[in-house]
């Protein structure tokens, strides 16, 4: 009964501290859209595969390497915070005509543009310097990430170039290199595969997104290719892209045959889905199928690769 009382207290208490939490919570709120967490978590998936798979490959244990780890964990995910910060500041200009983003602190003007910029950069530093803690090739391969999200995506090809989305592919296919190279700062063969393979899953995953979204795209003047070329021809780039993604468990052959099996099935099962877009009359169903099974297609087959390890 007095825990019930003090709660009942304390939602009366319109003046009081419940309140004074309200701003913090926004803050906070506000704060995790401007690093798009989102995002960040999806590439911790990442960047924790190559990190491990480099660990079992070069016979080094993962609790004797734990400073590696979070070293890497956490460096990777600032650069990647930050880079999703700038990128904030500087799509903040368009960034209001468009559902999904209307509503970042950059837009409503609850994060002042200067502390946005200094936040950027503070987080990308701190991220490098953690970085430097591995290897110089793994603070290296993070910075190559961030200038070809910020500078080359963002700032130049986002706003001009129907290419736009494989141009940012590059970005968003480093973390498993990240990870790999905090370990090895060679960069094995299977460590560029990573990375093969999430570049050939980000223009079917977004060209789905993009036609989904295309009146928001058009309004705000980017030029995706649903937005360019149609539908048509954006659907039969997505099926080409899967279509590349079917050799690529090839390379993986150390991995084991339990792998291969489910990783060609996986593409199989994309290409199959992609497929049916000519027996389909409603194009935005078909594009929502198309972005959930590549959610759901990235994180079975990098814990997978985690996972077979342990066989």
């Amino acid at each position: 009964m007095a825990n019930s009382r003090a709660f009942t207290e304390a939602a009366i208490d319109s003046e009081g501290s419940l309140h004074a939490d309200i701003p913090k919570a926004n803050a906070w709120k506000d704060f995790l859209a401007l690093i798009k967490i989102g995002i960040v978590n999806s590439n911790l998936i990442t960047t924790f595969t190559g990190l491990w798979l480099a660990l079992h490959f070069t016979n080094k244990g993962f609790i004797n390497n734990l400073d590696i780890v979070l070293y890497t964990l956490i460096g990777s995910s600032l650069i990647i915070a930050g880079s999703a910060t700038l990128n904030n500041f500087y799509d903040r200009d368009i960034d209001h005509l468009m559902e999904r983003t209307k509503d970042r602190p950059t837009v409503t003007g609850k994060a002042h543009p200067t502390k946005v910029v200094i936040l950027g950069l503070l987080l990308v530093a701190l991220g490098t310097l953690l970085l430097l803690l591995t290897t110089v090739t793994a603070a290296i391969m993070g910075l190559i990430g961030v200038f070809s999200y910020v500078v080359v995506y963002t700032m130049w090809s986002k706003r001009r170039h129907v290419s736009n989305t494989i141009v940012g592919s590059i970005s968003g296919a480093v973390p498993p290199l990240i990870g790999w190279a905090a370990v090895d700062g060679n960069l094995d063969l299977m460590a560029w595969s990573l990375f093969l393979i999430m570049f050939a899953w980000q223009p079917p995953h977004f060209y789905a997104l993009a036609m989904r979204r295309v009146e928001e795209y058009r309004a705000a003047g980017i030029p995706m290719l649903p937005v360019v070329k149609g539908f048509q021809t954006t659907k039969k780039h997505i099926v080409l892209w899967v279509i590349a993604l079917l050799p690529l468990p090839l390379l993986l052959t150390s991995l084991g045959i339990p792998f291969l099996i489910l990783a060609t099935a996986l593409n199989i099962g994309w290409l199959l889905l992609g497929l049916r877009h000519s027996k389909m009359k409603d194009d935005l169903k078909w594009a929502k199928l198309m972005f959930v099974y590549s959610l759901q297609y990235l994180t079975i087959m990098f814990v997978a690769m985690v996972l077979v390890t342990f066989i």
